[in-house]
């Protein structure tokens, strides 16, 4: 089945398409023009291309087999889970000669070891389903965000998630113990290992987490599952300037311990974007203030949560740290406040056209970086829109600039230009990142030499090279 190893121009696509048909079968396959558009396309609608087929292989051995016969004739694979991705990292390019690998059939749950607190799982199986089989078993598995129904454990580990738990659990690097992955040769190392301590040498499932499909492809992992939170204790908070919420922040971490699960952050501008957009909706707070949080504490048991909460909030209200407070009384309002804060993303869509910059910065930082960023953005034009919100308590933001929906694109490709450049520098003079949760993908590519040591690039291209000598795979992005 694997066939001799030939150049690009020896084989021929309906050569191509009769030997991976051979190795996925009919339902592995698919060649037609109104699927292959809506795969070719991010959610975004930001990035089109086109592709030669999409193969979705059954299982592993079957990865195998089509990355064994796509290395052999030099095929390029674009690997693609939930397609939810924010960069562009899983659309191909506009050639046709691209293959995307999709990982949807890949979609079993493997194991859930409850004493252990491990499952293991299909790159296909979705974050909602991985939250389903863990609480089958009384636990809690915590990477968590918006497109948790469609996005998947594969694409998860590739783009190393972050979302709304990274405060108290951290990243997708953070919770994996253990990858399969297959290699572009169609060897498959198999890494899923259960273990929490494992010191025989590097630690190679790191590779492949946040390699963005460019390394091989990801076809399992093993994952930490945690004691299921049975109590939590939600509250709406405003402040006049974000160094309170800093503040704020530091004081929680004090008094509440790992029992601060999240600390969501945003402007007044994105409050008002997201009611104005999503119907049914409410501002937690009668005030207006310049920025808000959302703060939650959870635990295994109820001790005294609501207290905690209330006491420690109520100290940063009478110290004068911030000036308005309201902890959720019921299950609807913090579905209230949830929903405000995950509606912002949809809002953007709705109102205009976002230029978007998901950032990372020391927590420490943040107030002077926004006021920097700020006032350059209004020096370059007055009439900015600026949509600042973020996971605080990671210190991720996503400091967005908004667009009206008529502008047209040359006017949004300059103005993208000009103002990624204006904030992607204070950024680095903060000692940031241009990529906090999202990848580099397409979106920043071309701009990560310019942040990123051409060293540090260059030991990623050697390991590339080592890997993918044949470089195949996901070509144009990342590096």
């Amino acid at each position: 089945m694997s066939g001799p190893s030939l150049p690009p121009a020896a084989f021929a696509a309906p050569e191509l398409i009769q030997r991976l048909r051979a190795a996925v079968g009919d339902a592995g396959l698919v060649t037609d023009p109104q699927v292959l558009a809506a795969l070719t396309t991010d959610w975004l609608g930001k990035w089109h291309g086109h592709a030669a087929a999409v193969v979705r292989p059954a299982d592993t051995q079957e990865v195998a087999a089509v990355m064994k016969i796509c290395h052999d004739t030099h095929t390029p694979v674009v690997t693609q889970g939930g397609n939810t991705g924010m960069s562009g990292g899983a659309t191909p390019d506009a050639s046709g000669a691209q293959l995307i690998l999709s990982t949807t059939r890949l979609n079993r749950v493997r194991q859930v070891d409850p004493i252990n607190n491990t499952l293991t799982a299909d790159a296909g199986v979705t974050l909602a389903q991985l939250h389903e089989a863990a609480l089958a078993h009384d636990r809690f598995f915590p990477l968590s965000m918006g497109s948790e129904g469609s996005c998947t454990l594969g694409g998860n580990l590739a783009t190393n998630a972050g979302g709304i738990a990274v405060l108290r659990y951290g990243t997708a690097r953070d919770l994996v113990l253990g990858v399969e992955a297959v290699l572009p040769d169609g060897r498959i190392w198999n890494g899923l290992r259960a273990l929490r301590k494992d010191n025989t040498g590097y630690d190679l499932r790191h590779l492949f987490v946040g390699s963005e499909g460019t390394l091989g492809v990801i076809t399992g992992a093993v994952v930490k599952l945690y004691e299921r939170p049975t109590a939590r204790a939600t509250a709406w908070v405003g402040a006049d300037g974000l160094d309170h919420l800093v503040a704020l922040l530091a004081r929680l971490r004090t008094a509440c311990g790992e029992r601060l699960a999240a600390f969501e952050m945003m402007s007044h501008e994105s409050l008002a974007l997201v009611l104005a957009h999503t119907p049914g909706l409410r501002a937690p707070l009668e005030s207006r203030h310049a920025y808000h949080a959302l703060v939650e504490l959870a635990d295994t048991h109820d001790f005294g949560l609501g207290a905690l909460l209330e006491s420690t909030l109520g100290s940063a209200l009478a110290d004068g740290r911030i000036d308005g407070a309201a902890v959720c009384t019921s299950d609807a309002q913090s579905a209230n406040v949830w929903k405000i804060r995950e509606g912002i993303s949809h809002a953007q869509v709705r109102a205009g056209r976002a230029i978007k910059h998901d950032i990372a910065l020391p927590i420490s930082a943040l107030p002077v970086f926004v006021r920097e960023a700020e006032a350059a953005l209004r020096a370059a034009d007055p009439a900015v829109h600026i949509v600042n919100f973020g996971h605080l308590g990671d210190g991720n933001l996503h400091f967005n600039v908004l667009l009206p929906l008529d502008t047209p694109p040359e006017r949004i490709h300059h103005a993208t230009l000009r103002f990624n450049g204006l904030v992607h520098h204070l950024v680095r003079a903060h000692g940031g990142s241009i990529s906090a949760e999202h990848g580099i993908g397409q979106l920043r590519r071309d701009e990560l030499p310019l942040y990123k040591p051409a060293f540090e690039l260059e030991l990623m291209l050697r390991i590339k090279q080592i890997l993918d000598p044949n470089q195949i795979m996901n070509p144009g992005k990342l590096l």
